[in-house]
């Protein structure tokens, strides 16, 4: 999995980004909605466990490519992450519209590109560790990785308790995965795509 993909400038554009254009060519049905916004927070928190970064990182990104108007905010972001359908107490909050899971994916893979490094390492280990047929938590990048994430999806998610230690741990490295493929040029269109693809099962 050792890409030699370079990330890509941080854009600097002042107008609308010609990546919004390109996510608006294929619009998920309105059912499919509630898989996005579930599959979204996923990659969000993902990257919150692996380069500890906060709703701050965030909107700094939403400033800097121009999408303030649908996250403007601490209480925005909240707001919109919320509306996960697999979060505790998301009943009655804002329903997440197509824009704004479209500024979310942008975000999402601006993050990832400005920590690709880290997302490099991380998944240079995990194959290092599959090769030497050794648990992925026997490395700290990737234990602490692992440990946050399941603790901050299990203090989030209504469905924690139905899961294993085990399988949020293969989740936690499915989304590591994923998020390689995120942080390379034209990632925000990968993820568009897999996310509708998804939010068809």
């Amino acid at each position: 999995m050792r890409s030699t993909v370079k990330p890509s400038a941080p854009t600097k554009e002042t107008g609308p980004s010609p990546n919004w254009e390109e996510l608006t060519q294929k619009a998920p049905e309105p059912t499919q909605l509630d898989n996005i916004k579930a599959q979204l927070d996923l990659v969000l928190l993902a990257l919150e466990a692996l380069a500890e970064i906060g709703s701050e990182a965030m909107l700094k990104v939403a400033a800097e490519l121009n999408l303030e108007p649908m996250v403007a905010d601490r209480v925005a972001l909240w707001r919109l992450r919320q509306s996960n359908p697999l979060r505790k107490g998301h009943g009655g909050r804002k329903k997440l519209d197509v824009e704004e899971a479209r500024s979310l994916v942008l975000i999402s893979c601006h993050l990832a590109c400005q920590h690709q490094a880290l997302i490099r390492r991380a998944v240079a280990l995990l194959e290092q560790m599959a090769e030497q047929n050794r648990e992925p938590h026997t490395i700290a990048l990737l234990g602490d990785y692992i440990d946050r994430f399941s603790n901050t999806y299990s203090s989030r998610m209504e469905d924690a308790e139905n899961l294993s230690a085990r399988e949020l741990t293969n989740l936690a490295l499915k989304l590591l995965i994923d998020l390689l493929f995120y942080s390379s040029p034209g990632g925000h269109r990968r993820l568009w795509l897999a996310l509708l693809d998804r939010a068809k099962n």
